[in-house]
């Protein structure tokens, strides 16, 4: 019997695939996998034939598939990828029986600025894709309470996961903090939680072979927490260079990302700043992940994860021919 991944052919399912015994794993996607081909089945979550193929001989579920970044249109796909898709591949596992679900959320659930939330914290996303998680998330639980004495569900609510080969939100910030010309907007005491990979995928590898029955819900967050300016610090030791010490007011800079909204909307070309991105820069992005910590030793600190990403692409700067472009 094998694990299924659904989404493994992004980011963060291509680092899982590649530190597990990939004879006991399969891999949907709507994309080819750019390294493990041989195990990849083409499919769309959205299509219920495509699902329906691939769940002979499967025991469990690890879905990975999501609309995720901050620019999709239309924001329907949203809905019907995190939520629709949701529900079909629920329904594929019960017509095969497959009772083992893990899945990944977001802390995007929560909304920005709220006071270091946990698990239990009420739901207030501000985007569709934090609307669409949590929507997804009550599909789950709708599905587990029809039979909780025989399911298995955990679902991983990360903050923004960085890493070697990904090309998010965190690497942009680092590529340009690591310029020596980076503009900090406000003082830079805003806390940024963010989740190396390489720990997200040692939870996900320890909850597929610790699965139980049960619903479990986890936030996940690299601890300690660090400011703006304490994330520039880790650059410079990293990088070994200066940055210069510009800073930019809050007003001046959301007048920026508004003027890149209406060219963006104008062109109907996707910027890399908005005024979306402006707020979540300058929020501060901490989240309670006691549970998590209480029940899983992670293997990086959150210093070694940053080390490790910033050496790989602004010291060494391996020429990757894969990289992953994500929120």
């Amino acid at each position: 019997m094998k694990t299924l991944i659904i989404g493994g052919s992004g980011f963060v399912g291509s680092r899982l695939l590649s530190e597990v015994d990939r004879t006991n794993f399969l891999n949907l996607d709507k994309n080819i996998s750019p390294f493990y081909k041989d195990i990849t089945i083409i499919g769309d979550i959205r299509n219920i034939s495509d699902l329906e193929t691939v769940f002979n001989d499967v025991s469990s579920v690890v879905l990975l598939a999501a609309e995720h970044r901050d620019d999709v249109s239309p924001t329907s796909l949203y809905y019907d990828v995190n939520v629709d898709g949701t529900r079909n591949v629920l329904q594929a596992m019960d017509k095969y029986g497959v009772k083992t679900l893990f899945f990944t959320s977001s802390v995007a659930v929560y909304g920005l600025n709220k006071d270091n939330p946990d698990e239990n914290h009420a739901i207030d996303p501000f985007n569709h894709y934090g609307k669409s998680k949590y929507q997804a998330e009550e599909v789950i639980k709708e599905w587990f309470d029809k039979e909780p004495d025989s399911k298995s569900v955990t679902i991983l609510r990360p903050t923004v996961i960085f890493g070697e080969r990904n090309r998010g939100n965190v690497y942009n910030l680092l590529r340009q903090i690591s310029s020596g010309k980076f503009a900090n907007i406000g003082k830079g005491n805003n806390k940024k939680s963010m989740a190396y990979v390489g720990n997200v995928v040692a939870f996900i590898k320890q909850a597929i072979s610790d699965s139980k029955r049960g619903y479990e819900v986890y936030n996940y967050v690299d601890t300690p927490d660090l400011t703006m300016n304490e994330l520039v610090s880790q650059v410079e030791e990293s990088i070994g260079m200066k940055v210069l010490p510009i800073r930019l007011p809050y007003s001046f800079a959301m007048a920026i990302g508004y003027v890149f909204d209406l060219i963006s909307k104008i062109t109907g070309k996707k910027m890399t700043i908005s005024s979306v991105r402006v707020k979540k820069f300058c929020a501060r992005t901490q989240f309670n992940a006691s549970k998590v910590s209480s029940e899983f030793n992670s293997p990086y600190t959150l210093q070694e994860g940053l080390d490790r990403t910033l050496k790989h692409e602004f010291v060494n700067k391996q020429n990757d021919d894969v990289v992953f472009y994500s929120e």
